[in-house]
């Protein structure tokens, strides 16, 4: 029976890739929240008009990714495998392995190597996977929704720590705007994953409709293969969009994430608010089976609600990331040090001549 419900998780999951959370309106309005939440003393280049507008259109980046196809499959393999489970994790699915949430290594490939050697052991335990639905070789995998986040937060720690180097140890006007420049993108592409981390259908194998098991659907929850796109953002398209002014109204100034010098905080902070997620998945389908999500005239209120409340949750939470990775960057020492070598090497290029070094023309004149 177990074997049974794990297949059908797994054909679901063959299909993941080609839906992603939140549709590019919500993505944006995640970003477009969290930058509602910077204080003025966070670093003025990015409280720019332009720079508002380049973050919130990157909140789309990861999902572009995916829009370039191989003529032969119809799927961006090299990308799906290496991006593609980043959007999600299926935490139901860990117990297979022998893991709960708060036990998740703090390193991705020791996670890849726990799910190998489970399955190795427990091969029982996991349904064949279908090579024709496995052409970016991720079947085997849960996710790496936490991994994701964490990631780019210590991008993002680096890229502010190497600003700071750069306008301390004599960087370039070219160097420092192009560090600039690396903070802003990876404080937009971040922001997708947080995004996906609120919505609680990346949080579960019943993803794309209510995975059947033994006991068949006793709640009646939805088994529509639509019903993600539908949260993702089809239920926004249908009443009205995503009033981002409004939900900035629910957003506090960002606040530095208490520990987080030390990296597992920001990783167990991810897996904290996913796990918070997916608490969620049957209220969500409960919402849908009650006709609370529907789009006609007053009867969607409560289902608005809920999925507002999500990105909110997120705008708030990204918000406080970007803040902590800024607060909390190391000294970037090897930059410093390399800066200072290149400034003593161009002064010492460039002093002038000692006079033992001054060359005389003795020849006669004529």
């Amino acid at each position: 029976m177990r074997s049974k419900l794990l297949a059908t998780a797994f054909v679901l999951g063959g299909f993941i890739f080609n839906v992603s959370a939140w549709d590019y309106e919500g993505h944006r309005a995640v970003n477009e929240l969290a930058l509602a939440s910077l204080p003025t003393n966070f670093p003025a280049f990015v409280l720019t008009p332009e720079t508002h507008d380049r973050i919130a259109f990157l909140a789309g980046e990861a999902d572009r990714w995916r829009n370039v196809t191989d003529l032969k499959t119809g799927r961006d393999v090299a990308l799906g495998h290496a991006s593609g489970p980043d959007h999600y994790i299926d935490l139901e699915e860990l117990k297979s392995y022998g893991l709960k949430p708060e036990e998740l290594p703090l390193l991705r490939y020791d996670f890849v190597a726990q799910i190998a050697k489970a399955r190795a052991a427990h091969p029982e335990h996991f349904a064949p996977i279908d090579p024709s639905k496995d052409t970016d070789h991720t079947r085997e995998l849960s996710g790496f929704l936490p991994y994701a986040i964490t990631e780019n937060f210590e991008k993002l720690q680096s890229d502010f720590a190497a600003l700071a180097a750069f306008e301390k140890a004599g960087g370039t006007p070219e160097e420092i705007a192009n560090a600039k420049q690396d903070i802003i993108y990876v404080m937009g592409v971040m922001g997708h994953f947080v995004g996906d981390s609120s919505q609680p259908l990346h949080t579960t194998m019943h993803h794309h409709g209510w995975v059947t098991n033994e006991l068949g659907n006793p709640n009646h929850y939805t088994t529509s293969f639509r019903f993600h796109s539908w949260i993702d953002g089809g239920f926004f398209g249908k009443t009205g969009g995503i009033d981002v002014k409004k939900l900035s109204a629910k957003i506090h100034l960002a606040e530095k994430i208490s520990g987080a010098e030390d990296e597992k905080i920001i990783f167990h902070r991810a897996i904290d608010f996913i796990v918070d997620a997916n608490k969620l998945v049957e209220p969500l389908y409960i919402l849908d089976r009650d006709g609370k999500l529907s789009n006609k005239p007053g009867r969607g209120d409560e289902g608005r609600a809920f999925l507002e409340a999500q990105l909110v949750k997120s705008g708030q939470l990204l918000g406080d990331i970007w803040f902590t990775a800024w607060a909390t960057a190391p000294e970037d020492t090897f930059l410093e040090k390399q800066l200072q070598t290149r400034a003593e090497a161009a002064a010492e290029t460039n002093k002038p001549a000692a006079p033992s070094e001054i060359k005389v023309n003795t020849g006669d004149a004529k």
